[in-house]
């Protein structure tokens, strides 16, 4: 398998020139989405203020396919064993089934207001510090919109709208792709909001994560202390132990741990402590290789310390897997889309975000610029999508919805997605990704292509099988 993915990483993309949409459809298509754009706004500051985390949107899931079976969609609730995950779907004769992804989970501890200085709205709960409450607002426009088209101009096919929950390592699209939801599809779009607008189609990171969780025996720290057998102290091992593992592993590998629980008083010897691990690479079977190799530096651990150690693996994702052909569809539809205009209101609100970010901040007109198209860059994150990209054709873009030098999972990210910064931001993604689904369903040889450059990155042969195994979603991995 590590073969044919370093194979297709290293394929040659398409230099298929995109085709987008004649001016008179396209403009159809664009002002069906900005009819819809105070409901886009609507339901993308409601799910702000409902900050669900992962599995537990019950809100922001609901909020969504409400405003589709209102819309006239066919709504499945609770697919591949996720309570907040659902599918959406319009069918209108024989034809390509085109899907678009809709995420709305929120991040743990980044409660903020819509204000340009730090302040928690609740503290220590959370908020949507990677706009997910824009990414399912606006794609559930898109396709709203889309829907509206198609049944003007008599479009054949099935247009599909994915609600895709606890993206943030709860890893539902996994669940889904391993299910078969989108075997039939001919392609799936998606969105993420960013700091800068852009089409470019670049790889993210395979990621892999778990928790170890150490249990030895409780003492008092003081009086007994020989009696005991520290968990924490495990746990602390470990840490050194793979801080030293750093130097010997494969390049290009990123490791990153928090400790959940580290006892409960310190006059008490930890009986039970937890850390959780990520690893990050391009390749999988290397994320794979790496994780295996910490098993084995826990259970040593365990052993020295006459602890107990025991592995929950909690999530697995793919790298991305650009479309070339896909991606210059979407770079024409976000150029005729345009970029999102801000008020005074909003500018000045921006300078005082910018303020705070310090040597950060970029100039403010980088939100209003979109840059040469581009695919195979690095990335650096991970993401779901990724196992997408690899069972069907898909393509995605970024839409400044942050001020310019906001990181995203940070509270500016958060600020700003409460306000008109993100949703004008969200609305100008749901005109990209309802441009380039109507020019994909009014172009077969688009899709053809999209397909002939996917099989060939793929490689032959490749089966997809999940890093996730055969393990069930963790619905309570944010609990």
């Amino acid at each position: 398998m590590r073969k044919l993915i370093l194979a297709a990483l290293l394929a040659t993309p398409s230099a298929l020139a995109a085709a987008p949409l004649g001016d008179a459809q396209s403009a159809q298509i664009i002002r069906a989405v900005e009819a819809r754009s105070a409901s886009i706004e609507s339901a993308a500051l409601d799910i702000w203020r409902f900050a669900e985390v992962g599995y537990q949107e019950s809100k922001s899931s609901a909020l969504l396919q409400k405003q589709l079976k209102d819309a006239g969609f066919e709504v499945t609730a609770n697919v591949a064993g996720m309570p907040t995950a659902f599918v959406a779907t319009f069918r209108a004769g024989a034809g390509p089934v085109i899907g678009l992804l809709a995420e709305f989970d929120a991040l743990p501890g980044l409660s903020q207001a819509a204000a340009p200085d730090r302040k928690p709205v609740v503290a220590g709960a959370a908020g949507h510090g990677c706009g997910h409450n824009l990414f399912g607002a606006a794609s559930v426009g898109a396709a709203i919109a889309i829907k509206s088209w198609m049944q003007a101009n008599d479009v054949k096919g099935e247009l599909r709208l994915y609600g895709t929950p606890a993206e943030e390592g709860g890893g539902a699209k996994v669940y889904m792709s391993r299910a078969g939801l989108f075997d039939d599809a001919a392609t799936v779009i998606h969105w993420h909001p960013d700091d800068a607008n852009s089409a470019a189609q670049d790889f993210a990171m395979a990621n892999i994560s778990g928790k170890f969780r150490f249990r030895g025996v409780a003492a008092h720290a003081a009086a007994a202390p020989d009696k005991g057998r520290s968990a924490l102290d495990a746990l602390e091992i470990m840490d050194v132990a793979v801080q030293f593992m750093r130097e010997h592993i494969p390049d290009g590998v990123r490791i990153h741990s928090i400790v959940t629980n580290g006892g409960a008083a310190p006059n008490v010897v930890p009986d039970f402590a937890e850390s959780y691990y990520y690893v990050r690479h391009k390749d999988p079977e290397v994320v794979r290789q790496v994780l295996e190799r910490e098993k084995k530096v826990a259970e040593g651990i365990a052993i020295a310390t006459e602890t107990q150690v025991d592995f929950e693996l909690m999530n697995g994702v793919f790298a991305l897997l650009p479309n070339d052909t896909l991606g210059r569809v979407m770079d024409a539809s976000l150029r005729r889309a345009g970029t999102p205009v801000w008020t005074p209101q909003e500018t000045a609100f921006a300078r005082g975000i910018a303020r705070s970010l310090g040597n950060a901040a970029k100039p403010l007109e980088t939100a209003s610029a979109i840059p040469a198209y581009s695919s195979g860059g690095p990335g650096g994150g991970s993401t779901d999508v990724g196992d997408v990209s690899w069972v069907v054709p898909t393509v995605g873009l970024n839409v400044a919805t942050y001020v310019p030098g906001t990181s995203a999972h940070s509270w500016q990210a958060v600020a700003a997605a409460g306000t008109g910064i993100g949703t004008k931001g969200a609305v100008v993604a749901a005109k990209a990704m309802a441009l380039t689904a109507g020019a994909l369903f009014a172009d077969p040889d688009l899709l053809a292509a999209a397909r002939a450059e996917f099989d060939e990155r793929r490689g032959k042969g490749f089966t997809y099988k999940p890093l996730i195994g055969d393990r069930s979603p963790p619905l309570d991995y944010r609990k």
